[in-house]
């Protein structure tokens, strides 16, 4: 509560509501320490496979399959039964396969440029192109007519970014979906409407933050990016944020995060602390994608701790040479 001291009782549980957060109240006799919850390995109930995605759900008409071929098992030998029939030797009932678990990028992607300066604006010899001098429209430009990679082909637009080109808050998503892909602009389906309301909760308008993604077209199928497209895209991205110059990176999901990082650790294992982002050193912060929030409403409480963290780096006094500005 230090972090949020001053502010009004009433404000803050505005805050919490306007992200789904439940409030408890506690009762007397001494806090009650919550079970902890590893968030990188969700409960088969929820079917999430990754903090950003998603897998296929059971439906109801497996559901029903599976019910009707258990009421008729059951049937046949409850009539072995009846007839004294010799049972049937008991069989070891296999363990079921364990949950999915998220394949990481493997290491060696990033074997060949592990020395990459991820603020000097280097770039492939397929984008060599001066991208590191473009300004605004240039870059957006260069984006709109980028084929270096086959999502060119499958794309209905690009989705170059959208918000405060001076922001202090840069948060950097992972590839447009669906909606984003129609639109244009990154962030606009239901993730991007609880994205809206976090930052909203903390007091930061979407307006004035600049957002934009990794990888600037939609895979087929809203597919995981691979690595190779993710690099395609990436002087595009620096130079983004070379040009908006934020005080704060936020990392949403686990591809931006293990794209950023250049690591596989799962996001439940990066969010909480600070890393410092390039040779400017800019903080940066990871938190949960909105996507997995909506299927993992638990884990809110968890990325607005990751907020309020974000609005106390904010509210702190500018240090020389802090962050890029």
């Amino acid at each position: 509560m230090s972090e949020m001291q001053g502010m009004e009782e009433w404000r803050r549980h505005a805050y919490l509501e306007a992200m789904g957060v439940t409030l408890w109240e506690l009762r007397s006799g001494g806090a009650i320490q919550p079970p902890l919850v590893a968030c990188d390995e969700p409960a088969p109930a929820l079917a999430v496979d990754q903090e950003g995605g998603g897998v296929e759900r059971p439906n109801a008409q497996d559901a029903a399959a599976q019910g009707a071929e258990v009421q008729a098992r059951a049937s046949v030998e409850s009539e072995a039964v009846n007839q004294q029939a010799p049972p049937a030797p008991a069989q070891d009932t296999p363990e079921p396969p364990p949950w999915p678990d998220v394949a990481p990028w493997p290491d060696d992607v990033w074997a060949a440029d592990a020395e990459l300066d991820l603020w000097s604006n280097t770039i492939g010899e397929d984008q060599q192109g001066g991208v590191e001098q473009m300004d605004w429209p240039a870059l957006q430009a260069a984006v709109v007519g980028c084929r270096a990679c086959g999502l060119c082909e499958t794309r209905t637009q690009t989705v170059f970014g959208v918000g405060n080109q001076e922001a202090d808050l840069m948060i950097v998503g992972e590839a447009p979906g669906a909606d984003e892909d129609r639109a244009g602009e990154p962030f606009v389906g239901r993730a991007g409407q609880l994205l809206n309301r976090m930052l909203a909760a903390i007091g930061l308008p979407r307006e004035q933050v600049y957002i934009a993604n990794v990888l600037k077209c939609r895979p087929p199928g809203n597919r995981d990016p691979k690595p190779e497209e993710a690099l395609q895209c990436e002087a595009f991205l620096l130079r983004q944020m070379e040009l908006v110059r934020p005080r704060l990176i936020l990392s949403v999901g686990r591809i931006s995060a293990q794209h950023l990082l250049r690591t596989d650790t799962s996001v439940g294992r990066l969010r909480g602390r600070w890393f410092d982002f390039g040779a400017h050193a800019v903080p940066l912060r990871v938190t949960y994608h909105p996507a997995y929030l909506l299927r993992s409403p638990e884990q809110k409480a968890k990325a607005w701790d990751d907020l309020t963290e974000i609005r106390r780096r904010l509210d702190a006094p500018r240090t020389p040479g802090q962050g890029a500005g």
